[in-house]
């Protein structure tokens, strides 16, 4: 690409998400092979955090599971994060699941961020007490710390026949060889968002964001692994390798900088989203398909997504079975759903974020072609390295606990 091209395709593709977003709902058809994604799932196998200590499923004493008499599903996950039809306030493929199957699935948008909703159930599952869900959702490194210490029960992928689905180069990461304890929910990005009719500009990097017209307006991820990693990138680091402690306490000083003179208005795990729909914010350090997202539900087609001119990251985050869950066969009948293609196009139409499911960008196409071509569902190779998105490097956990502990104080102020 020639020049490079730092900004989110052409209105059409977001016309399509609008048009999900507000209901329209793809035709459940036969099941489809297919590839999708190529380049950016290696990235993001690559970047897996290594691999938990040896024990495995077997080490595991699994409470007895009643999902043959109990058909309940209990699912936590993340805001923005599955097809919802505001006129009947229901996720329509959800509905869909519950009505093929006769399980009673809820569903609830408990995590903000990776730690404060693991520090608030870990105490309960070590324990062995039930935190009433039979599934939760974990970005890449801290999956690999429920699986590590486990908290999570293995899958039986013989009763998972769409898992096949799942993109090749992400059927053997790191932290869960051989895919024994999780599936890919969704991948995306962290990049920059803005009203660019409100701004009166355009932001390409992230000096642009740190401006005098965005004082006191501006939100940013209390993921230290998005945020503090864009403002790595900006200072010419490979977040990928060869980085340490140095680096990253030059990088969190730029947003104790920007908290102190009054730019950052909050740090956030997902309900930085609100101060967004409330005006209260403007901009920000945000993830992809929420800004697309946003678009539909306030009706404003200002909201702009862009990869900074210095990069972006990538992430994935994955559906795992607690281990004081009592319906995991349940859970794996849910997970097994989302893997059909038609499902996994439905739920990408109105999230718009990566997805794993080989087939989904074929069966896209046959409802919205131009959605179909979106490079924040379905990128190729060549927009990842030409955008410079990259997955941040694995942390050690002593390293883990460190750079937590250094983030923690600022999330403090």
């Amino acid at each position: 690409m020639a020049p490079l091209r730092r900004r989110p395709p052409a209105d059409p593709a977001v016309r399509g998400l609008v048009r999900a977003a507000r209901g329209s709902q793809l035709t459940r058809r036969s099941l489809l092979g297919g590839a999708a994604l190529g380049g950016a799932a290696a990235t993001l196998s690559a970047c897996a955090p290594p691999a938990p200590p040896a024990g495995g499923a077997a080490a595991l004493k699994l409470p007895n599971d009643v999902s043959n008499t109990d058909k309940v599903v209990r699912w936590a996950n993340w805001t923005a994060y599955l097809d919802y039809d505001e006129a009947t306030k229901q996720y329509p493929t959800l509905q869909a699941f519950i009505k093929d199957t006769g399980i009673q699935a809820t569903y609830a948008e408990d995590i903000e961020d990776n730690d404060s909703y693991f520090n608030k159930i870990a105490p309960q599952l070590r324990a062995k007490q039930d935190i009433g869900k039979d599934i939760f959702v974990f970005t890449d490194w801290m999956a690999n710390r429920v699986i590590r210490d486990q908290l999570a029960q293995p899958l039986e992928i013989i009763r998972m026949p769409n898992a096949s689905n799942l993109l090749d180069s992400l059927k053997d990461v790191s932290f869960d060889p051989g895919r024994q304890y999780s599936l890919t929910w969704q991948s995306g990005f962290a990049g920059i968002g803005y009203d660019k009719v409100r701004l009166g500009r355009e932001i390409r990097s992230l000096d642009d964001l740190w401006q005098d017209d965005l004082k006191g307006r501006i939100v940013v991820l209390s993921e230290f692994r998005d945020t503090v990693a864009l403002v790595m990138q900006s200072q010419g680091v490979d977040i990928t390798k060869g980085w340490g402690k140095t680096e990253f306490e030059k990088g969190v000083a730029v947003i104790q900088e920007k908290l102190d003179q009054g730019y950052i208005r909050k740090i956030k795990g997902n309900s930085y989203l609100e101060d967004l729909k409330s005006g209260n914010a403007i901009a920000g350090i945000v993830w992809s398909g929420d800004l697309f997202v946003l678009r539909a539900e306030t009706e404003n087609d200002n909201w702009e997504f862009a990869i900074p001119e210095s990069g972006g990251t990538l992430w994935s985050d994955n559906m795992m079975v607690p281990i004081t869950s009592t319906h995991r066969r349940n859970a794996m009948a849910l997970m097994n759903y989302y893997y059909e293609p038609e499902v996994a196009a439905q739920v990408a139409a109105y999230v718009n974020y990566v997805c794993p499911v080989q087939g989904a960008q074929e069966e896209l196409a046959k409802s919205d072609p131009e959605l179909a071509k979106s490079p924040f569902i379905f990128p190729d190779a060549a927009y990842i390295k030409d955008n410079n998105i990259q997955g941040i490097r694995a942390l050690t956990p002593q390293e883990d606990q460190e750079f937590s502990g250094i983030w923690q104080k600022v999330m403090g102020n």
